[in-house]
C-alpha cells in the first residue's frame, strides 16, 4: 500500500507528476455541433498519443454503436496513453465499456453516479443510499474485469460534503484506483474547491490508496483556476479537453493547464508529460475536425496569443521577446507574430518589411507607417497582402522633380441615370488645372477628364484591377499601361481603398513616367 506522503511527492525529476486525462473524445464531442466521424476520432487518439496524454477516455460505448466501435478501435491502435471507456453505474453500461477497451494495452473502465441532492431527487429520483449503493456495485463490476478503476460522483462540488466523503471512500474500499471530483456545472469558486479537495484527502481515511483528479466545466470561466487550485492541494490526475471543448462553456483546457504548470512548474511543484510541441497541432486537429474554431485571443493557441499590435510592446518584443512573452510560442509549434495596425511604430513596421525582404529608407519607413494605420483605422485588419502592398507603392513612387503632375482634387457623379463625369483638379509643373471629362464609367471619365489637360499626346492604353485581400473593404489594386504617343508604353501601379482614387494615382503616376521619359530623350 502506498502512503499518503509517497503518493504526494511522487515526481519526475524533482516535480510532482499530473496526469494528464484527456476527454475531448467523450466529453469534447458532447459540444453541440462537434460531432466527430469514425476516422476523425481515430486520428484524433492517435494525436493525443504523440501529445503524451497520460489518459484517453476514447468515448461512452453504451451511447451508440458508432462510439462502441470507435472506443474498441482505439483501445486496439493506441499503445503508450491508458483508455478508458465511460459507463454510468449501472451493469450494461460497465459490460458494454469492458467490451470496448479489453485489447487496450492499459485499460481503464470510469464509472459514475450523481451524488448532489439535486441531481438525485430531481433526475434519478433515487435516494442517497440507493446511490450509494449503485455506486459499489458499479466499482465491484469494473473491478472484475480490470484493475484500473475510476470513480466519480457526478455534481460532488454541489454535494453534501459529508456524504461526498463516504461516497469516495466507499468507492476506493471497492477498488477504485482514482477517483475523480467534478464540477460538474462549473458551480465552485477556486479557493472553494481547493478546500473541497483538502477535505477529502483530511476526511476520507483511505485516500492514500487512490489517485485523486479532477473534472472542471467552464460555466463562470473557473474550470482551468479551479484545476490548478485542486493540484495545488494534492490532486495528481487533471481532467481536460483540446481547445477546452466540452458541454456548454466547456472544460478545462488541455493546453492551458499543461503550459500553466510548465510556466510556473516552481510554483506549483508539479508538471505534466505533455509533448509541447504537439499542443498547437493538436489544437488545429481538433477545431478542423469539429467545425469550432478557436477564439481569436484563447490563451495558448488562438490566433492573437503570441501577436503584439502595440507599438511599445513590439518594441520592446524586438528588444527581447521576455520583456512580453513569459512562454516560449515555438515550443508549443507555433511564432510570435508582429501584427501591424493603428498602433503600431516603425520598429516594427521595418523588421516586418525587413523580414518581407523590403529596404526602406527612413522616409519611405514613415510613408508605409502612415499608410498602415489609415488603412487599420478603415478595415479594422491589415493583412500580410496589405502590407506588401502598400510598401510596394511606396518604393516605386517617383521622385519629386519626376513628379510634373500631382492630383489635387477629384469628384465623380455616376448613377443608373446620367452619364458618369469626373472633374479634376491638377497641379501640372506647379500651375494649378482644372478639367471635365465624360465616358461609360467612372473610370472612363476619370479618364478622360485627365487627358484633356496633360501636357503631351498621353493616353490610357490597359487598365487592370484586382481586390487585394477580398471583401468590400479590400485595398484596390491598379496596374495601367499608359502609352507617351510614340508607341511606347509604361507601367504604373496604385493601391487604395477606393477604387476611383486608386485609379486615378496609376493613371498619373503613369503620365508622370511617360513626361520623365520623354524629357530625357529629349536632353539627349
Amino acid at each position: 500500500m502506498m502512503s499518503h506522503e509517497t503518493r504526494k511527492v511522487k515526481k519526475v525529476g524533482k516535480f510532482r507528476k499530473i496526469k494528464i486525462f484527456d476527454t475531448t473524445l467523450r466529453d469534447g464531442e458532447q459540444s453541440p455541433g462537434a460531432t466527430l466521424t469514425h476516422r476523425e476520432k481515430i486520428l484524433i487518439a492517435k494525436q493525443l498519443e504523440k501529445l503524451n496524454v497520460d489518459i484517453i477516455e476514447a468515448g461512452f460505448p453504451i451511447a451508440s454503436e458508432d462510439d462502441f466501435k470507435a472506443v474498441r478501435e482505439i483501445a486496439a491502435t493506441v499503445r503508450k496513453p491508458i483508455v478508458a471507456g465511460l459507463a454510468r453505474a449501472l451493469e450494461k453500461d460497465v459490460n458494454r465499456a469492458w467490451e470496448a477497451v479489453q485489447e487496450a494495452k492499459k485499460p481503464r473502465i470510469h464509472t459514475f453516479m450523481s451524488s448532489s441532492d439535486i441531481h438525485l431527487r430531481e433526475q434519478f429520483k433515487i435516494s442517497r443510499e440507493e446511490a450509494l449503493r449503485m455506486s459499489v456495485e458499479a466499482v465491484k463490476l469494473a473491478k472484475s474485469y480490470c484493475d484500473d478503476v475510476e470513480f466519480s460522483p457526478m455534481d460532488a462540488t454541489r454535494t453534501e460534503p459529508k456524504f461526498l466523503f463516504q461516497m469516495v471512500e466507499a468507492a476506493i474500499d471497492t477498488g477504485a484506483t482514482t477517483v475523480n471530483i467534478p464540477d460538474t456545472v462549473g458551480y465552485a469558486q477556486p479557493s472553494e474547491f481547493g478546500q473541497l479537495i483538502a477535505a477529502i484527502k483530511k476526511n476520507v481515511p483511505n485516500i492514500e490508496n487512490a489517485v485523486i483528479s479532477v473534472h472542471c466545466h467552464n460555466d463562470l470561466g473557473l474550470a482551468v483556476a479551479n484545476s490548478l487550485e485542486a493540484v495545488k492541494e494534492g490532486a495528481s490526475q487533471v481532467e481536460c479537453t483540446v481547445n477546452g471543448l466540452g458541454e456548454r462553456a466547456g472544460n478545462a483546457s488541455l493546453e492551458e493547464i499543461a503550459m500553466s504548470l510548465y510556466t510556473r512548474k516552481q510554483f506549483f511543484n508539479a508538471e505534466t508529460s505533455i509533448d509541447l510541441k504537439e499542443i498547437y497541432p493538436s489544437s488545429q486537429m481538433v477545431s478542423n475536425f469539429t467545425g469550432i474554431a478557436v477564439q481569436r485571443n484563447k490563451a495558448v493557441v488562438g490566433e492573437n496569443a503570441f501577436a503584439h499590435e502595440a507599438g511599445i510592446h513590439q518594441h520592446g518584443l524586438i528588444a527581447n521577446s521576455q520583456t512580453y512573452e513569459i512562454m516560449n510560442p515555438e515550443m508549443i509549434g507555433k511564432k510570435s507574430k508582429l501584427v501591424l495596425g493603428k498602433h503600431s511604430g516603425k520598429h516594427a513596421t521595418r523588421q516586418v518589411l525587413e523580414e518581407m525582404g523590403f529596404r526602406l529608407d527612413e522616409k519611405q519607413l514613415q510613408q508605409v507607417t502612415a499608410k498602415i494605420k489609415q488603412l487599420a483605422d478603415k478595415q479594422k485588419t491589415v493583412l500580410e497582402e496589405d502590407i506588401v502592398a502598400i510598401a510596394s507603392d511606396v518604393t516605386q513612387q517617383l521622385r519629386s522633380e519626376e513628379q510634373r503632375i500631382v492630383l489635387d482634387e477629384l469628384k465623380i457623379e455616376t448613377g443608373n441615370k446620367i452619364k458618369p463625369t469626373a472633374k479634376v483638379r491638377l497641379i501640372i509643373d506647379g500651375k494649378p488645372v482644372e478639367a471635365t471629362g465624360s465616358g461609360v464609367g467612372p473610370v472612363d471619365a476619370l479618364s478622360n477628364a485627365i487627358g484633356n489637360v496633360v501636357p503631351a499626346k498621353i493616353s490610357l492604353k490597359e487598365y487592370h484591377l484586382k481586390a487585394i485581400t477580398g471583401g468590400t473593404d479590400a485595398l484596390a489594386d491598379v496596374v495601367v499601361k499608359v502609352s507617351n504617343g510614340c508607341g511606347v508604353l509604361h507601367d504604373a501601379e496604385a493601391i487604395n481603398e477606393d477604387v476611383i482614387m486608386a485609379s486615378a494615382n496609376a493613371f498619373i503616376k503613369g503620365l508622370n513616367k511617360a513626361l520623365a521619359k520623354k524629357k530625357k530623350r529629349l536632353a539627349k
